[in-house]
């Protein structure tokens, strides 16, 4: 059996919305030189050859392949049957037809919302926030009434904050505060007069200290990069965006512990410690415009959840600025500490409703010089969940990425998105899945893939697939997995929805789903399969009230009748608070509205979001 080169390195950089880099445009656009190599079971004569025909797995002749322009992609075809060059790369034997194409992520840019704040009334606006909310997602349909405990911004706030953070630090242009009172989908809308640049610590100790005395109510802004509304104002609060404060503190380059500010976005520090040696155990489709406090306010999970966890568990320090300007010092670079609660947990996850996080020290992993990617169909969900188990048997420790998608995401993504190819494109199949694998020792690794895939085949698990040779194409399967959620907002209306369910059960919803909103809307379902997380999307021209009568409740009921979460990565924000009841038990909710209130006892902090009215009104009002 011949064996097939594999990727030694790669450098992975996600395309959440926006044009793909010049460089990664080309690279995806360009055509790769052909490189034919013959298979001993073909004379070399005929190799430059492209191949009239192919064979599926099934047996089945299949038309010319379509050109795929610089994709490079190489298939494994049968010894015993027609041995092919495949768009100007090698082809070798592993089984009778059965094929797979040999195939990082294409460069994409530092995408960051442009900083501003309305310069109108605050309740000028309030109206046309509702109505956003009320289009957008059931769990914010009814009205949300601005708090009147909360002070009104007035000159004589604005002239402090400018005293401490110079005119360059206060924004109050008209325009630019439009793109920072609207999520990145333009689903929730808020109505700031004002846009807040800290560039210390200390200057958002001041802020914070200062908006208590006046109970003026806050929202913390990273990247702007959140699905459910976390990060943007919905009624006058002030703005506080942390993206000044994105400097690198140290780097422990024996252990691997970075310390940094936390306005550093996540692509810049993965460029980074990648330079030292390192990776950041977090990676996110959204990398080059979400900032590591946002990651870890929301406690992101992310495409390497499944090799790295949680940020829970690489997260080993924090510096907060809590609610009265307390600067609450956690940043400790120490593996083991058992002295007391290990309160830097609170914060992680706390989607900034207790505090906001300005330093962070987090244990980035050494990088690994074998990568691999591929991409694979399965007919069923149920091979799908057969090649997670042989997956996590037979590759085991090198496995750090396990992705799948339903045929209607792969139509979605070959529909709107730029420069994409599809990698299986002569039958459309039922499942695709995406793997990645990680690891020190090539060879090893290549023994390792090469013979899971064989496994694989061999059992009716995998149909087709394609295995990434270069850069460009590893970066064109990361580019469509990634790029589904930039896909679907362009559809027009889109309900999203994160749940973490049982695998076993997981693809029920979706099915399910489609049964009830029948021709009215399409239903997808794509997620990190190996962390049981499905990405539940409903596309439709135009939001309708029946669509929505369709989704909710049932999607929370369903996933609470199966034990699962309503938000396995996202969060609540404001789209989910009214709803964490379906994931948490009352004693739990009264618990962390106790905690809210001891740690925030004015509720300025992000108000309105991740806690329910019913819990958090007493220490609202």
């Amino acid at each position: 059996m011949a064996i097939l080169p594999f990727l030694s390195s790669r450098t992975r950089h996600s395309v959440l919305r926006g044009p793909l880099r010049e460089a990664g445009r080309r690279a995806l656009l360009s055509p790769a030189a052909p490189t034919y190599v013959h298979s001993p079971a073909r004379p070399a004569e005929h190799t430059p050859t492209l191949p009239s025909t192919e064979f599926s797995s099934t047996g089945h002749r299949r038309p010319p392949p379509l050109d795929w322009t610089g994709a490079g992609a190489r298939m494994i075809s049968s010894s015993v049957g027609i041995s092919h060059t495949r768009y100007g790369s090698t082809n070798h034997t592993l089984n009778s037809h059965k094929r797979f194409y040999w195939v990082p992520r294409p460069q994409r840019p530092s995408y960051r919302p442009g900083a501003g704040v309305a310069t109108n009334e605050a309740h000028q606006s309030v109206n046309d926030s509702f109505e956003v909310q009320r289009r957008t997602f059931g769990s914010a349909a009814e009205p949300i009434q601005r708090n009147p405990a909360y002070s009104v911004l007035n000159p004589d706030d604005v002239s402090y904050f400018k005293s401490i953070l110079g005119n360059n630090g206060v924004v109050q242009d008209k325009d630019r505060v439009a793109v920072a009172n609207v999520d990145w989908m333009g689903k929730y809308k808020g109505a700031s007069q004002l846009l807040l640049l800290p560039k210390s610590t200390n200057e958002v100790s001041k802020i914070l200290a200062y908006c208590d005395s006046r109970r003026l109510a806050v929202v913390p802004q990273g990247g702007n990069t959140g699905l459910v509304g976390g990060s943007v104002p919905v009624h006058d609060e002030v703005i506080v965006n942390l993206g000044g404060m994105d400097k690198i503190v140290s780097f422990d380059n024996v252990n691997g512990i970075l310390t940094c500010e936390a306005g550093c976005v996540l692509e810049n520090l993965s460029t980074f410690v990648e330079n030292e040696g390192f990776i950041m155990p977090l990676d996110l489709g959204a990398k080059g415009s979400c900032q590591i406090g946002g990651n870890i306010s929301t406690n992101a999970g992310g495409l390497r959840f499944i090799r790295y966890g949680s940020l829970h568990g690489n997260v080993l320090g924090l510096e907060v600025v809590l609610a009265n300007g307390t600067v609450l010092d956690m940043l400790t670079t120490l593996r083991k500490d058992n002295t007391g609660y290990d309160l830097k947990h609170l914060f992680v996850g706390s989607e900034g409703s207790l505090g906001i996080v300005t330093k962070v020290a987090i244990l980035t992993p050494a990088k690994l010089p074998s990568t691999n990617v591929a991409f694979l169909s399965c007919n069923d969900y149920m091979s799908c969940q057969k090649l997670l188990l042989a997956a996590r048997r037979s590759l085991g420790e090198i496995i750090s990425a396990f992705e799948f998608m339903d045929r209607q995401c792969i139509d979605l993504a070959m529909t709107h998105l730029e420069g994409v190819h599809n990698p299986l494109p002569n039958l459309p199949y039922k499942f695709y899945v995406l793997i990645e694998t990680t690891g020190s020792d090539e060879s090893y690794d290549k023994a390792k893939l090469e013979a899971f895939l064989l496994r694989s085949m061999e059992d009716g698990l995998v149909t087709d697939g394609v295995i990434a040779q270069d850069i460009s194409q590893a970066s064109n399967f990361w580019r469509i997995r990634e790029g589904i959620s930039e896909a679907s907002v362009k559809v027009g209306a889109v309900y999203k929805y994160d749940l973490s369910i049982p695998v076993e059960k997981l693809y029920d919803i979706v099915e399910e789903m489609r049964s009830r909103v029948g021709d009215m809307a399409e239903v997808l379902g794509y997620g990190h399969l190996g962390d049981g997380n499905l990405h539940l999307n409903i596309l439709s021209s135009k939001y309708s009230d029946n669509i929505l009568a369709q989704i909710e409740p049932f999607v929370y009921e369903w996933t609470a009748g199966h034990r699962g979460s309503i938000s396995a990565e996202h969060g609540l924000g404001l789209m989910k608070a009214e709803k964490i009841h379906y994931s948490k038990s009352p004693e739990a909710v009264q618990l962390m509205a106790s905690i809210k209130k001891l740690i925030d006892p004015n509720s300025i902090l992000n108000p309105y979001k991740v806690l329910p009215r019913s819990v958090s009104a007493a220490g609202e009002g």
